[in-house]
């Protein structure tokens, strides 16, 4: 589902959908690739009844930190122990999304899959890491997404990386963030010193939150940056701050969460308090909140997120017909 706010300009070459989105005469490669993209997805799109589409559903918002052969904290967890998550993720149908598309609604993923958005906390070296020749490092996180799409072509090799200042420090700030943007991850800010931004005043979280953002746009320029992660989860006394402040502006701010997000075409939807769920295994500590646990309670429960295929519907049972926010009424489809 594409958000309702969000451009069709990319789509002008094919169908001129919207009329004075491109001043050119012929369509761009770029626009042509979108069109014929957006054209398979409609192609693809089945009857929502067919595949039980429902995309009021929850969705998964894992929460990574360190990869390592030796976990010293319940946030970090080995090479193996994401390896095998995101294989589970691929056989359950579960297509990743990045944050930035979650939640502005752009859900573009093939019918009868589940939407699931990977984020990585703190920008560590495990998880970005390039080699000489310019190729992710084996055993990073940006590695193993890689082999797992190359074994599944649905699941797509996609995750959002909340970094702060100095950002994968083996590779260098300017050479990582560059490379996720050229292979269409997302980069989102973490604050600039990974700060407790409820024990700050609003001044210091507003500074702390845009000395964040000012070192991503310094290392990158041209990197969009419209998602933030609070650090420790922790929400700034004046809560309006964390997603806007003077130099940004957050159309989604994530928290450490224990349990699934609401879809973001459900009337309950919060963009500024997003949960997530930490990735941990069925008997690690305080495994009822983690990632095995609730996608074990998803597959069991049915209470996912399903797509039919077509970005531009909103499609659902009709007993759902009242979760719907009025912003995705026109594109309420319900069966």
């Amino acid at each position: 589902m594409r958000h309702p706010l969000v451009p069709l300009c990319a789509l002008a070459g094919a169908a001129l959908l919207v009329s004075g989105c491109s001043s050119e005469s012929s369509p761009t490669a770029a626009e042509q690739q979108a069109a014929a993209s957006a054209a398979a997805s409609q192609a693809a799109a089945k009857d929502p009844a067919e595949v039980g589409a429902d995309e009021l559903g929850q969705v998964p918002v894992l929460m990574y930190h360190q990869l390592t052969e030796k976990p010293a904290s319940v946030y970090d967890r080995t090479p193996a122990d994401f390896r095998a998550e995101l294989e589970r993720l691929a056989r359950e149908k579960y297509v990743p999304v990045t944050a930035r598309d979650f939640q502005t609604g752009h859900i573009d993923i093939p019918a009868g899959t589940h939407p699931v958005v990977l984020t990585f906390d703190d920008s560590t070296n495990s998880q970005v890491r390039l080699g000489q020749d310019g190729n992710p490092a084996p055993d990073t996180a940006i590695a193993i997404l890689a082999e797992t799409a190359k074994k599944h072509p649905e699941f797509k090799p996609v995750a959002t990386f909340f970094v702060n200042a100095d950002a994968f420090s083996a590779t260098g700030s300017a050479r990582a963030l560059t490379w996720l943007k050229d292979h269409g991850h997302e980069v989102g800010n973490h604050t600039d010193r990974h700060q407790n931004l409820r024990s700050l005043d609003q001044a210091g979280a507003t500074k702390a939150i845009a000395g964040g953002q000012q070192a991503i746009v310094k290392a990158a320029p041209g990197i969009r940056v419209t998602s933030l992660a609070l650090p420790f989860g922790a929400m700034p006394q004046e809560a309006g701050v964390a997603a806007r402040g003077t130099g940004y502006r957050y159309d989604g701010v994530y928290l450490v969460g224990a349990n699934p997000s609401v879809s973001p075409f459900d009337k309950a939807f919060t963009p500024a308090a997003i949960p997530r769920i930490r990735s941990a295994g069925p008997k690690d500590a305080d495994a009822e909140f983690g990632s095995s646990r609730w996608l074990d309670k998803l597959a069991a429960g049915k209470n996912w997120y399903v797509s039919d295929g077509n970005p531009n519907t909103v499609a659902f049972p009709r007993a759902s017909q009242d979760k719907v926010a009025p912003a995705f009424a026109k594109q309420a489809l319900p069966y």
